[in-house]
This record gives structure tokens, C-alpha cells and sequence, in this order.
């Protein structure tokens, strides 16, 4: 008997539908809100508001293009954490009342989970998946870890981020070089016109296999502070020598810990997600890496990478397959960890 999954996806400023039978995808609708870019980061009270207005005509959609009834429904699944508790509670509250109005079962997601469970999305019946064991590189504006992923119930934490995510710096330094938010495609787009090597960041020097890049940050805003000094356009002048710069330096900083990773467990698929894995830089990094060592890569494609109700949908999948349910009066939940 087949596996049909309805995702609904809240967590942050993305509200999205998704429909997946047995891991194929049917159908992905994405509402993203604009309303936040003036205010250079997302207002946890406007996206509640938004999602409010975008979560029936969005789910609406996400069947009506799958062309399946909500009866048909095998269970519904809804991130349940991590995210913006508002925003989260506008997802959690419609999925609740729809099992509740249609008697088809709730499943919770982990929202990091979806991300790590992406490359199992299939578009087309013989589209490659990854095989277990296989080392995961989650980075997004408020992650950046490494996980072992052993089954989809099975995830171990090996390394974390101790302070700012990879996201976080790319789009920080952005805002202080004046660009829009959000600044991490606008650092990837100047980083493709800019010498990666005009400029020299600090690195960290964390033992283990964890990360961190307040001191990049700190770094990063010390040079512009001390050149605005001598030249008032020193920004505009090297926008894109700072942008290749910044992002290389974090590059180099994701790679070195998972070179480690893959060395000490000796995995050789590697998968990248998370909404910094859309990084032109990132993804070549990685592949190159891959490529030179003989390990599979999977990169997302850049629909995956993004908060989505797909990744939700088949993560969601893997739970009810397994057997999971949620009870309707289950909370929602702000933060949460593998």
C-alpha cells in the first residue's frame, strides 16, 4: 500500500505545501513574504501574520496540483520545532485541525531532520539517493552542524556550531557592507566578480568537530573599520574582493572540519543542506572535495536547500513508516537539537 504525505512547512518566513507518494514528489508550493526585507531581518510578529493569511490557499494549492483529496491522505506531517514559535504555531494549529476535521493521523518533523532527510526527494522514479551511513553538512542562517546519518531514525551529532551559524556571518557581513537583506545571495552573486584573496579573515581554532564564526565576524568588521578610516569608499570599492574573501574563509572553515569528520568515521557519501548550501562556493567546494577523494556527493538541488514542505513531507514519511503518530495536543517548540 502507498505513502501519501501532505508536509506543511511554518517554521520561519516561508509558508509551503508539499505532497509526496512513496518519496516521489507531487506537488511544492512556496509563499515567501517580502514584507521583511525593509526591516533587514525577519519580524517574528509580521510572518505569524502572514502565514495566517497564506497557509489555506497555499495547502489548497499543494493538493489541488498533486491532484489527491485530503481523504486520500495517508498522514499529515507539520514541522513541529525548530523555528519561530508564532510562525510555528500557525502550521502546528492547521495541521491539528485538519486531522482533526478529516480523521487522517499527525506526524511531527524535526525541521532539521527534513533538511537532512532532502536528498531522499525524488522527482522522477529513478532519481539516486543516498545510502546509509552518510555524513550530512547542515549549514543555514541559524545552523551549521555535522551529522552522522545512519537511518532516518537514527542521527548522531558530531560537531555544532558553539556560537553564530555560517548563514548568520554571510548575511551579518552583508548588512554592514550595506547590502540587502537577505545578504547571503547578494554575497554569493559579488563573490563570482571578486579576488577570493585580496583579503585575510581570522580563522577559529576549535578543537574537535565543532564550528564558529563570531570571530570571523569580528574580523570581517575590524577591516572595514580600520580602511573607512583612510578611504570613505572603501566598501563600494572592494565589494566584491570582500564578498569572494568572506566567503572563501568560510568555506575553508565548513571543509576543514569536514574533512575531519570523514576521516575519523570513514563514511564515504557526503550530502550537504540547509539554505547555505544553495552558496555557488559551497556547493563547488564540496563537489571538488568529493570528487578528489572518491566520495559521493549529493547536493541538493537549490528548491531543497530553502525552508520547504517537501523536505518536511518526506522526513514525515520516514516517521510514519516507522510507525510514528502525533497526539493533537502536541506544543511546538522554539528550539531542539538532533
Amino acid at each position: 500500500m502507498s505513502t501519501l504525505i501532505l508536509g506543511i512547512e511554518s517554521s520561519c518566513d516561508d509558508t509551503s505545501a508539499a505532497v509526496i507518494r512513496d518519496g516521489l514528489l507531487l506537488s511544492n508550493v512556496i509563499a515567501s513574504q517580502k514584507v521583511h526585507e525593509e526591516y533587514g531581518g525577519v519580524v517574528p510578529e509580521l510572518a505569524s501574520r502572514a502565514h495566517q493569511q497564506n497557509i489555506v490557499p497555499v495547502v489548497d494549492t499543494a493538493l489541488r496540483r498533486a491532484g489527491v483529496d485530503v481523504s486520500d491522505l495517508s498522514a499529515i506531517a507539520f514541522t513541529r520545532g525548530p523555528g519561530l514559535l508564532g510562525s510555528l504555531l500557525v502550521g502546528t494549529s492547521f495541521a491539528k485541525g485538519l486531522s482533526l476535521g478529516t480523521g487522517v493521523p499527525l506526524v511531527d518533523v524535526n525541521h532539521l531532520h527534513g533538511h537532512i532527510l532532502s536528498h531522499f526527494i525524488r522527482q522522477e522514479p529513478g532519481d539516486e539517493v543516498p545510502e546509509f551511513p552518510y555524513l550530512c553538512l547542515l549549514v543555514s542562517g541559524g545552523n551549521s552542524q555535522i551529522v552522522l546519518v545512519e537511518s532516518p531514525e537514527k542521527m548522531q551529532l558530531l560537531g555544532q556550531t558553539i556560537d553564530d551559524a555560517a548563514g548568520e556571518a554571510f548575511d551579518k557581513c552583508a548588512k554592514v557592507m550595506g547590502l540587502p537583506y537577505p545578504g547571503g545571495p547578494h554575497i554569493d552573486r559579488l563573490a563570482a566578480e571578486g579576488d577570493a584573496q585580496r583579503f585575510k579573515f581570522s580563522k577559529p581554532h576549535i578543537p574537535g568537530l565543532d564550528y564558529s564564526f563570531s570571530g570571523l565576524k569580528t574580523s570581517f568588521l575590524y577591516t572595514l573599520r580600520d580602511n573607512l578610516r583612510e578611504d570613505a569608499d572603501f566598501v563600494e570599492k572592494n565589494k566584491a574582493h570582500l564578498a569572494a574573501s568572506l566567503q572563501r574563509t568560510i568555506i575553508e572553515i565548513l571543509l576543514d572540519k569536514l574533512d575531519k569528520a570523514a576521516r575519523q568515521t570513514g563514511v564515504r557519501t557526503i550530502a550537504i543542506g540547509g539554505g547555505v548550501s544553495a552558496n555557488s562556493g559551497v556547493r563547488q567546494a564540496v563537489a571538488e572535495y568529493c570528487l578528489a577523494r572518491g566520495i559521493k556527493a549529493f547536493i541538493p538541488q537549490r528548491a531543497f536547500t530553502t525552508d520547504n514542505a517537501a523536505m518536511v513531507a518526506i522526513a514525515g514519511m520516514f516517521r510514519f513508516q516507522a510507525g510514528h503518530t502525533c497526539p493533537v495536543d502536541a506544543a511546538p517548540f522554539a528550539r531542539v537539537t538532533i
